[in-house]
């Protein structure tokens, strides 16, 4: 933040920054299947604060011209493996996104790949921006221009694509919905659930349900493959997974009002009598439902302590990283220490169960979900 604060836009400055997971926002495309339901698509994504401020900086910012980022693991054949700050007005809302392209970068490594490809990022600068480029080292290291990026004085730049989507026809299943709320020049995507005190959904839920809702919080939910997600309430991003689609399928939403009528609240629990007045009500207290019409079960989602809803159910990657060192380090000193058997190494843990890193389902079995299907948390 204070590199960007001291290298102004106004100055003439131009930034490009690179770092490994991309920014909450850069609107680059994600893997729902690991990095949506898991958490971990965007820096600091566990802290909603910190997730959110690299996207802030590059909107109040303009001196920052490209943000390049890897993570996924994916491609780089994919239009939207480049996102512009711009875009024409017939295409679609405005992005919002300063004056800075974001960049995936694939990997170049056959065995690292999710999708075949082996490519790296070539960037070239000319009188009137910059090219990105795609490195193919499938292809003895050919070079090919995948847009090109022009300034339009320091405060904007356009992009423009030098080809079509090369991965389009063949990679669908790599595609995650992402909610569009609009502008002024356009209608929120078909997807959009508007309601005032209630919303009941009609249907079960499918794999092929679109829907998303504002909550009376701000936040926002919506349906992706059976599954139901929380995305970002400023940039729609994916946040993470709220309930697994084996622990939803079949079952329909529904929201509705759950708080006190505004005034005072009184109460009569020993050590809590008295009154709780507020004098203003920001949001109304609501609850996320799920139907089951075939056995008569309601389940209430609960929101996390810090009002979000999606699942914190995979530590940090770091953290976990910590922990195998430690188991590393506690065996070789148990081996020193009891040369005359092998050594046995355990670990115990907080309020967690496991070490898996991938995590794709939320149901508990017996409660939420129906043992004699054999659905498993």
């Amino acid at each position: 933040e204070e590199t960007v604060k001291a290298h102004p836009a106004e100055d003439g400055w131009k930034l490009f920054v690179f770092t490994h997971a991309p920014p909450n926002g850069s609107g680059l495309r994600v893997l729902q299947e690991n990095h949506v339901v898991n958490g971990c698509c965007w820096l600091n994504h566990s802290n909603e604060n910190e997730c959110r401020k690299f996207i802030e900086l590059v909107r109040e910012h303009r001196c920052i011209k490209a943000w390049f980022s890897g993570h996924f693991h994916l491609g780089q054949d994919y239009q939207d493996s480049i996102t512009f700050p711009t875009i024409d007005p017939k295409d679609g809302p405005y992005p919002n996104r300063g004056s800075c392209v974001f960049a995936q970068t694939s990997v170049m490594r056959k065995g690292t790949s999710r999708d075949t490809r082996q490519q790296s990022r070539l960037i070239r600068g000319n009188k009137d921006g910059f090219e990105i480029c795609t490195v193919d080292h499938k292809d003895g290291g050919s070079v090919r221009v995948d847009a090109t990026i022009s300034y339009r004085g320091d405060n904007n730049e356009v992009g423009v694509y030098a080809h079509d989507d090369v991965a389009y026809k063949h990679d669908n299943f790599f595609k995650v919905y992402a909610p569009c709320a609009g502008d002024d020049l356009h209608e929120p995507d078909d997807g959009l659930v508007q309601y005032e005190d209630e919303m009941i959904m009609d249907k079960p839920i499918t794999k092929e349900t679109v829907a998303w809702w504002y909550m009376d919080c701000g936040r926002v939910l919506g349906m992706l493959n059976g599954m139901l997600i929380e995305y970002d309430k400023s940039t729609l991003a994916p946040l993470g997974l709220v309930v697994g689609a084996d622990e939803l399928l079949g079952k329909r939403i529904a929201v509705i009002e759950s708080g006190e009528d505004a005034g005072c609240a009184v109460s009569f629990e020993e050590g809590m009598e008295g009154a709780d007045c507020s004098e203003a009500v920001e949001a109304k207290e609501q609850a996320v439902l799920l139907i089951d019409d075939e056995n008569g079960a309601v389940t209430v989602v609960q929101p996390n302590e810090d009002g979000s809803y999606w699942r914190k159910i995979v530590r940090n990657k770091m953290i976990r990283m910590k922990e195998v060192r430690r188991e590393r380090a506690a065996k070789a000193l148990a081996s020193a220490l009891m040369t005359d058997k092998e050594a046995q190494v355990v670990s115990s843990w907080g309020p967690y169960v496991g070490t898996s890193g991938t995590a794709k389902k939320t149901g508990v079995p017996g409660v939420t979900t129906n043992i004699a299907n054999g659905a498993s948390a």
